[in-house]
Parts: C-alpha cells; sequence; structure tokens
C-alpha cells in the first residue's frame, strides 16, 4: 500500500488512528438520525394532540433550543477537560433524551416529549462541537479535507434511514379508524426508536471509555489571511459592521421573545386545553402579548447598549468588526430557520398540497407501497407515512447529492458566489410553491433540498475566513446562530394554518434572498477575493 494510504490515518509520529476516526465519524451517522427522526415527528403530534401548525414547530423549537444553550457551554468544557470526555459527556445526555421518552409517552403531556428533544440536541450540540474537528487531526495534516469528507459520507447515511424509521413508528395507517385514532396507537411505539438508540449510544460510551484518543494540537491560522480579511474599522466596513450588529441584536431579541413564550406555553398546555379552542385560543393570545413585551425590551435595550458601547463592541480587535463574520452569523440564523421549516413542514405539503397521484402510483415502492396512499374523493393520495418514505427515497438523497456534487464544485469555483447562486435558485423555488402550481411546485419542494445541500458549511467556512485565533469563538456564535430553526418555522407554521401550506413557504424565500445578498457581497464584506477548496465536512 502506498504511503499516501497510510498518511490518511497515521499522525507523523507513526501511530495509526483508523479505529478511533471510525468510530468518531459513527457520531455523524448518529446525530443524522436523530436531527432527521425530529423532523418526521411534526405532523404525529398535530394529529395527536390536536396542535395547529404553528404549535407543532415547537418539536424544532425545543431541538434549536438544545443546541442553542450548549453552544457555548460545550466549547469551554471541551477546552478544560479535552474531547474525549466532551463526546462522552455528550453521548450521556443523548442517550439520556432517547430513555426520557418513554415516559414521556406514558406521561402524555407535550411539554415531556419536548423535553426529551431538547436533551437529545444538549448532547448533539457537544458532538458537533467535537467531531468536525477532531477528524482532522487524525492522521497527516495534508489529508485532513480526505478525513473530514470521508466523515460526511457516514452523516449521509443517517439522514435517508430516519425517516424510513418514523414512517414505522410514528405513523398508523389503517383505513378503517379516525386519524385520532391511528395517532394515539401510533404514539405507544414512538418511543421504541428512541430506546434503541440509546442503547446503540450506551456501547458507543463504552467504546470511547475503553479507546485511547491522541491529543489534539490545532494550528493558529492567523497571519497572511488575516492580514486579507483585515477590516477598515474608520471607512466603510465599520458602518456596516455596526448595521449587521444592530440587525444581529434585533433577531437574537426576536429569539428571545420566543424562548419566553416557549416556556410559559408548554408550562399552560395540556392536552385538555390543547383539545379547547377557546382555551387556546385565550392562551395564544396572551403569549402573543408576552412575546411582544419580552422582543421589545430585550430589542430597544440590546440596540440601545450597542451603541453606547459602540467605540469597544466595534474596534480593530473585536470579532464583531469583521463584517463577513457578523453577516455569516445572520445568514446561519435564516438558513437555519429555511431549513428546519422546509423539513418539518414536508409530510404537511405531501399531505394536503399534492394533487392525486393517480391509481398506477398507489402502491408505488417509492410511497412505502398500499399504506402509503388513502382513496379519497374518487382519487388516490399521499398519507402521512407515503410522506415519510419520499422524504427517505427521493428528498434527503437529494440533499445528499447536493452536498457531494457540492464538494466537487467548491473545489473549482468561489465559495460565496456559489453560495449566492445557490440561494437565489432556492429564493426561485420557494416563489413556484407558495404560487400553488400542482406538479410543478411539487418538484420545486425536492429541488429546494438540493441546492440547500452546501449552505450550513459554506456559510460556517465564509463566517470563520481570516479569523486567526478568534474562530474559536467565531464558531460558537455561528453554532448558537442556529436558533434560527426553532423561531421563525412557528412563523411558517402559523401562515400554513392560516393560508394553506403552500403559502408558508414564503417564510424560507425570504430568508434565501438574504442569504443570496450575503453571499454575492461577501466579497465586500471581507476585503477578500474568495475562497476555495470549502470543506463541507462539517454540516448541521
Amino acid at each position: 500500500m502506498s504511503k499516501t494510504k497510510k498518511g490518511l490515518f497515521t499522525t507523523e509520529d507513526g501511530r495509526n488512528h483508523t479505529f478511533i476516526f471510525f468510530l468518531v465519524a459513527l457520531l455523524f451517522t448518529l446525530w443524522a438520525v436523530g436531527n432527521s427522526l425530529i423532523d418526521t415527528m411534526d405532523k404525529h403530534f398535530q394529529d395527536y394532540y390536536h396542535l395547529t401548525k404553528a404549535d407543532s414547530a415547537n418539536v424544532q423549537f425545543s431541538h434549536y433550543l438544545g443546541y442553542f444553550f450548549m453552544a457555548l457551554p460545550a466549547g469551554w468544557f471541551i477546552h478544560k477537560l479535552g474531547y474525549k470526555w466532551g463526546i462522552i459527556l455528550g453521548l450521556s445526555l443523548a442517550a439520556l433524551g432517547c430513555l426520557w421518552f418513554y415516559p414521556a409517552t406514558k406521561i402524555d403531556g407535550f411539554w415531556a416529549v419536548l423535553l426529551g428533544v431538547c436533551l437529545v440536541a444538549m448532547g448533539f450540540s457537544f458532538l458537533e462541537t467535537v467531531a468536525n474537528p477532531y477528524t482532522t487531526v487524525l492522521g497527516n495534516p495534508k489529508y485532513a479535507a480526505s478525513r473530514i469528507n470521508l466523515a460526511q459520507s457516514f452523516n449521509a447515511i443517517g439522514w435517508p434511514i430516519a425517516p424510513f424509521i418514523g414512517g414505522m413508528y410514528f405513523y398508523h395507517t389503517d383505513d378503517t379508524l379516525t386519524a385520532q385514532q391511528n395517532a394515539e396507537i401510533a404514539h405507544q411505539t414512538m418511543w421504541i426508536p428512541y430506546v434503541a438508540l440509546a442503547v446503540i449510544i450506551g456501547v458507543l460510551i463504552i467504546l470511547f471509555l475503553k479507546s485511547k484518543m491522541p491529543d489534539v494540537t490545532e494550528d493558529d491560522n492567523s497571519g497572511a489571511e488575516t492580514e486579507t480579511a483585515k477590516v477598515d474599522v474608520f471607512g466603510q466596513k465599520s458602518l456596516m459592521s455596526t448595521i449587521l450588529l444592530y440587525v444581529t441584536a434585533i433577531l437574537f431579541s426576536f429569539a428571545l421573545g420566543m424562548i419566553v413564550r416557549f416556556f410559559v406555553q408548554i408550562f399552560y398546555m395540556d392536552r385538555e386545553t390543547l383539545a379547547n379552542a377557546e382555551a387556546m385560543a385565550a392562551l395564544n393570545h396572551t403569549l402573543t402579548r408576552i412575546f411582544y413585551v419580552v422582543t421589545a425590551v430585550a430589542g430597544i435595550g440590546s440596540i440601545a447598549f450597542i451603541a453606547f458601547k459602540r467605540g469597544k463592541l466595534i474596534h480593530k480587535n473585536s470579532l464583531w468588526s469583521a463584517p463577513h463574520f457578523t453577516g455569516a452569523t445572520i445568514a446561519q440564523f435564516l438558513y437555519v430557520a429555511a431549513q428546519a421549516g422546509i423539513f418539518s413542514f414536508f409530510i404537511n405539503y405531501m399531505v394536503e398540497e399534492v394533487p392525486a397521484i393517480g391509481e398506477g402510483l398507489k402502491s408505488n415502492f417509492f410511497i412505502g407501497g398500499e399504506n402509503g396512499s388513502i382513496f379519497r374523493d374518487g382519487s388516490y393520495f399521499l398519507t402521512e407515512k407515503g410522506a415519510t418514505s419520499l422524504m427517505s427515497w427521493l428528498a434527503f438523497p437529494l440533499f445528499l447529492l447536493g452536498r457531494f456534487t457540492g464538494s466537487f464544485i467548491l473545489r473549482v469555483t468561489k465559495a460565496h458566489i456559489m453560495l449566492g447562486v445557490y440561494s437565489f435558485i432556492n429564493v426561485i423555488l420557494m416563489l413556484v410553491v407558495v404560487a400553488n402550481l400542482g406538479w410543478i411546485s411539487v418538484i420545486s419542494v425536492f429541488l429546494s433540498f438540493f441546492f440547500m445541500s452546501i449552505m450550513f458549511p459554506t456559510i460556517f467556512s465564509l463566517g470563520i475566513f481570516g479569523l486567526g485565533e478568534k474562530s474559536k469563538l467565531a464558531s460558537s456564535f455561528i453554532v448558537m446562530a442556529i436558533m434560527g430553526g426553532a423561531v421563525l418555522p412557528k412563523v411558517m407554521g402559523a401562515i400554513g394554518d392560516a393560508e394553506g401550506m403552500s403559502a408558508g413557504y414564503i417564510v424560507p424565500a425570504v430568508c434565501f434572498i438574504a442569504i443570496a445578498m450575503y453571499g454575492f457581497f461577501w466579497g465586500k464584506l471581507s476585503g477578500s477575493d474568495g475562497v476555495s477548496s470549502v470543506k463541507i465536512g462539517a454540516g448541521h
């Protein structure tokens, strides 16, 4: 075997880390399965708890809240105790959350399920913080990009599998029963995939405890690249940094309002209240007032603070003085919001908006056979199980195809231009969905998975470009920005409740417009010609 092959997992001191690499790579599959399972749950809770689409988005809210809370603590913990114990703590939190799903189905309260979702996400936050950089040091530095892209192939396995599993345990299809009765039967089996996942996590914990993980040494990437991205704090870029900082403060004030609203909501929302239209209307009125008050106070306070501290916040040594980083924080907030909305309401869209599929497709393999369709009003339409099957066999494979082809394209083109082009294409696709053009709109939903594929890691790479020693702190803030996935899907769900699911896709359309602008203007924000060879192994 050539030295090149050996160098892939062999460090310069001669130690071979093949076993450790593949053990860490399994973590990529683990969080892909967990994240993808969550995206299949919304429609089940709508049926079982009598939720509106906006209220069912609390599942995503809990998920991304876990990431938000753990982004900075995970970085601190790993810095103090090392990557091995960060992985073990992350796995332990995820296992606890998975095991909690069993009593959660017996408690029969929506809050109990949301707690499990949040705990699992907190564990995954640790794992994602560790695994992406750790793969780059398990061999010759020359092949770091090859290792992280190889690890990403393990992530690719998890996304299509999870909806298939979710279709088996989250949805029950029996034409002789009502939707509520089918949902109640499915609810009794909802814990099975999570407990099975907890058992797998337990095995991984034992393997990591017994393994000898090498120490991690990382080079400071400051220097020439930092000089390229230097910010003119007395000129136009200082003004741009200030504007973007104000926008960031407003977005996070909005998120804080949603967080407070969320905790008040789950405290008061039991199954009887959910089934009572008048009680829910009164509760939602109170929650809306709480949201407006908290957002207004937080927004005014943060804007006043930035105005007062502007001289200290915006200077040449400040992280926030780099407008390409501040812009990336906003872009990531909006991208994860768009992704979470499209993923979580995919089943709703397929069940409510897809035209009749025709008798020839009623038992098609891609929709899960006979249980994938239902006869209604003289025609066959997709069921929830059929939608989850399409998610597994078509939507997520397109997402993965986009990521793999994107990996090649990013080697030969500028990353920010590709981000702008893909985002602009998704704007067009979302507007076609909003226009409700039948099968053309359905195809557009599937194509959006392909063009979303490279956005998370590309925004991440563009955001930390040239920051040198500040890149670790910048990474934590960009991870925190995925709070957008908790906030805006509720807006998308509310529009879907009021105007139909197609209309709700105006929310990701607006998000993609802002992301496209960031991509096209990144060169001016960063003062650089462009970034090539972006590693897209890191991704949510």
